[in-house]
C-alpha cells in the first residue's frame, strides 16, 4: 500500500504529506522488533516520515478482559487515531484486501452475526471527528498485491502469527475456505461478497430508519431514557438498532452484547417481556418505567 500510494502521489501530485505509522504490539518478540527495524529502513530509503509506537497488548487484554485479537485491534486503532490527530492527517489508510473481506464475512457467519456484521469491512469509517479510516485495497485480491510487489522488486515481511491455527481466522483462511472452494463451490468468495453487498444495502435502510426514530425517542442525562411510544409499531430489527444507537450515545462497550441481549431490550421496549428488569454486560441495568425504557450503569462501589 505504501509503495502504491507513493507511486500515485508522484503521478497525481498535490500538497499533502504521506506519513507511515507502525505499532509494535509486543506479541512476537524479536520478530516484531525485526518488523520495526525493516520498516524503519524502508521509510528512510523512500524518504517517508515514520511514527512508531508500542503497546503491551497482553497486559491490555488482561486489564480490560478482552480477547487478544480485540485488545490488539483496539490498541492499533487508538494509536493510529492519536497519531493522525497529532500530525494533522485527515485520513488513515490500512491495507485490508478483498481476501480480508471474504474471510471477515465467513468468520462472522460462523460466529453468528446480524446484518451489520454480514456487511463486512466498510470501505471508510470515522476514527474521530477529524480523522477518517479508509481501506484503498479492499477491492484488490491479496495475490495481486504480491504480484505488484514482485514487479517493482519490493520485499516484504510475513507475520508468522497469521499461520497460527489457534486463531479462528487463520483456520478459516487455511482450512475452511480451501475446503469450500474445492468441495462445495469454487466461486464461494464471490458468493460471500455478494451477500456482504446485499447485507450492507439492507443495513443502510435499517440504520436510516433507526436514526430517524432515535432523534424522536432517545434522551440522555443520567443514564439513557428511550420513549417507547414511537417504537410501538416498529419491527424488532429496527428497535434493536435504536437500542444500539442509545447504547453508543452513552459510550458503553458493545463487545459482550449479542443478539439475545439486544432482543431483551427490544422486548422491554415493546412491552413483551415478563421480566421487570434485565442486567446487561458492563454493569448496565434496563427496565420499563411507564412509556420509557431506562438504561443505567449500576454503581458497584
Amino acid at each position: 500500500m505504501l509503495r502504491s500510494a507513493i507511486a500515485l502521489k508522484k503521478e497525481a501530485g498535490g500538497s499533502g504529506t504521506l506519513f507511515v505509522a507502525h505499532l509494535n504490539h509486543a506479541l512476537r518478540g524479536s520478530d516484531a522488533d525485526a518488523d520495526e527495524t525493516w520498516l524503519t529502513a524502508l521509510c528512510q530509503r523512500l524518504n517517508v516520515p515514520l511514527e512508531l509506537g508500542r503497546a503491551e497488548v497482553l497486559e491490555l487484554a488482561a486489564e480490560h478482559g478482552d480477547g487478544l485479537e480485540a485488545a490488539a485491534r483496539a490498541a492499533r486503532y487508538d494509536f493510529l487515531r492519536r497519531t493522525a490527530e497529532k500530525l494533522g492527517a485527515r485520513f488513515v489508510a490500512t491495507g485490508h484486501t478483498l481476501d480480508d473481506q471474504v474471510e471477515t464475512v465467513l468468520h462472522r457467519i460462523v460466529r453468528g452475526t446480524g446484518l451489520a456484521g454480514l456487511a463486512g469491512i466498510p470501505f471508510t469509517r470515522p476514527l474521530s471527528p477529524s480523522v477518517t479510516l479508509v481501506r484503498p485495497l479492499i477491492h484488490v485480491r491479496r495475490r495481486d498485491v504480491l504480484d505488484y510487489l514482485a514487479v517493482i522488486g519490493q520485499d516484504y515481511r510475513t507475520d508468522a502469527s497469521n499461520a497460527d491455527p489457534r486463531f479462528t481466522r487463520n483456520r478459516l483462511r487455511h482450512e475452511l475456505l480451501p475446503l469450500l472452494r474445492e468441495q462445495y463451490n469454487p466461486l464461494v468468495d464471490a458468493a460471500l461478497l455478494r451477500l456482504a453487498t446485499q447485507a450492507r444495502e439492507s443495513q443502510q435502510l435499517v440504520a436510516e430508519s433507526a436514526a430517524d426514530l432515535a432523534e424522536l425517542c432517545i434522551a440522555g442525562g443520567h443514564g439513557i431514557r428511550i420513549d417507547c411510544r414511537p417504537l410501538r409499531d416498529q419491527s424488532a430489527l429496527v428497535i434493536r438498532e435504536v437500542c444500539k444507537i442509545a447504547w453508543n450515545s452513552a459510550a458503553w462497550a458493545q463487545q459482550s452484547m449479542g443478539f439475545d441481549q439486544w432482543q431483551q431490550l427490544a422486548d422491554l421496549a415493546r412491552g413483551n417481556s415478563d421480566l421487570p428488569a434485565v442486567n446487561l454486560p458492563g454493569n448496565i441495568r434496563a427496565w420499563r418505567e411507564n412509556h420509557h425504557l431506562i438504561l443505567d450503569r449500576l454503581d458497584l462501589a
